[in-house]
C-alpha cells in the first residue's frame, strides 16, 4: 500500500494573523521578536505555521487559572509616525495621542523614509506637515506610497492652498487638516483614517 503523502503545513500571512488572533501588527511583531511565535520572512512579508499559532494560544490558555478562560492580549494601540520639523508641533501631536497610540517621530522626510524603509509594517498610520525642508509632504507622500502603499497618511499645514490639497488628495491621503487645529480635530481624524469610531 502506497503511504499517503503528508499534508502539507498550512501557513499565514500577516493579515491573517491579526485577524485570527484579534490584535494588531505591534502586538504580533513584538511576539516575534521575544521569539512566542516562531515567523518566516519572504521577502517583505512574514508567513506563520497555523499550528505554532495554535500551540502559542493553548500555551496561553494553559497558564490561565481557570482552563477554560480565553488567552489574553496585550492592549491593541495602532502606532503612528508623526512627521513635522517644528518641535512643537511633534510635542502637541505625540502628546493628544499618546493616550490612546504609540507615537513615533521625525524630524523631516528623509529621518521618516528611513524608519519606514526599516520596517515599515510597524506603522498604522503617519501624519505629517506638508513644508519642511528639504523633501515637502506631497513628495514624502509619493515616496511612502512605494514603501507601502495601503499606510494611511493624513497631511497637515499651515499654508493650504488648493493645489496643494488637490495634489495631496490626489496621492490618495486620508486626511488633510490646517493649523490650527484642535486635539478633537487630530483624534478624529486619525480615528477616521484608520477606520475607527472616533472617540
Amino acid at each position: 500500500m502506497t503511504p499517503k503523502p503528508p499534508t502539507p503545513e498550512a501557513f499565514l500571512t500577516t493579515e491573517e494573523v491579526l485577524e485570527y488572533l484579534q490584535v494588531n501588527l505591534r502586538t504580533v511583531y513584538r511576539l516575534i521578536k521575544t521569539k512566542r511565535i516562531p515567523a518566516v520572512r519572504v521577502g517583505r512579508q512574514w508567513r506563520f505555521k497555523k499550528s505554532d499559532i495554535d500551540a502559542w494560544l493553548e500555551g496561553r490558555g494553559a497558564q490561565s487559572e481557570s482552563p477554560a478562560a480565553s488567552p489574553t492580549f496585550p492592549t491593541r494601540r495602532a502606532c503612528v509616525l508623526v512627521v513635522d520639523d517644528e518641535v512643537s508641533i511633534r510635542d502637541l501631536l505625540s502628546k493628544t495621542l499618546a493616550p490612546g497610540y504609540d507615537v513615533a517621530t521625525a524630524i523631516d522626510a528623509a529621518g521618516a523614509l528611513l524608519m519606514l524603509r526599516a520596517n515599515s509594517d510597524a506603522y498604522d498610520l503617519m501624519i505629517s506637515d506638508l513644508n519642511m525642508p528639504g523633501m515637502d509632504g506631497i513628495a514624502l507622500v509619493g515616496e511612502v506610497k512605494q514603501i507601502r502603499a495601503d499606510l494611511p497618511i493624513i497631511i497637515i499645514t499651515g499654508f493650504s492652498t488648493e493645489r496643494s490639497a488637490r495634489e495631496a488628495l490626489n496621492l490618495g491621503v486620508d486626511g488633510y487638516l490646517i493649523k490650527p487645529f484642535s486635539g478633537r480635530q487630530v483624534l478624529a481624524a486619525a480615528a477616521k483614517a484608520l477606520g475607527a469610531p472616533a472617540a
